[in-house]
């Protein structure tokens, strides 16, 4: 099970660089769809992965869906040769993404990105739009079907 606080408050005290995407920033915009993890992207700058390691690496990550013993050394020198990362951590599941479809890089997204409070905590999330454009531009067949949820949050708050 996964511990959404402990790990938003790990990222948060940890002063990395990250805007909440997925299943969590649906949440926030209203979205009664369940999670099992949180995914973020977070900024490629040297500083921001060392910052991003050095919060993270307490939590004992290891990739989630790898073979047992598939070495795996989570250090920023493997996170800057990297881009995308799923790990499975003693607080749950963190996806780390360097770059997500339908919204490009931290960089990218970080101009429109909305300010949030979460668990007493202040962060960065996608804005419903962003959300809705990277849903979108996934094309899985679960995000193709909370568009229509995302949607329909949307016109609600734009005609209130």
């Amino acid at each position: 099970m996964t511990d959404f606080a402990r790990l938003l408050r790990t990222l948060i005290t940890g002063d990395v660089a990250f805007i909440l995407v997925g299943g969590v920033a649906a949440t926030v915009h209203g979205s009664a769809r369940l999670t099992r993890d949180v995914d973020i992207v977070y900024a490629r700058e040297r500083t921001n992965i060392d910052r991003l390691v050095a919060a993270v690496a307490p939590l004992k990550p290891t990739l989630r869906g790898a073979p047992p013993g598939l070495p795996f050394t989570f250090d920023a020198p493997t996170i800057a040769a990297g881009l995308n990362f799923t790990l499975t951590t003693d607080a749950g599941d963190l996806d780390l993404l360097g770059e997500m479809s339908g919204g490009g890089t931290y960089e990218a997204l970080a101009a429109d990105a909305m300010t949030i409070e979460v668990f007493g905590q202040r962060c960065r999330c996608l804005t419903l739009t962003q959300l809705i454009d990277a849903k979108r531009a996934t094309g899985r067949p679960r995000d193709l079907e909370v568009i229509a949820e995302l949607e329909m949050i949307r016109a609600r708050t734009q005609g209130a």
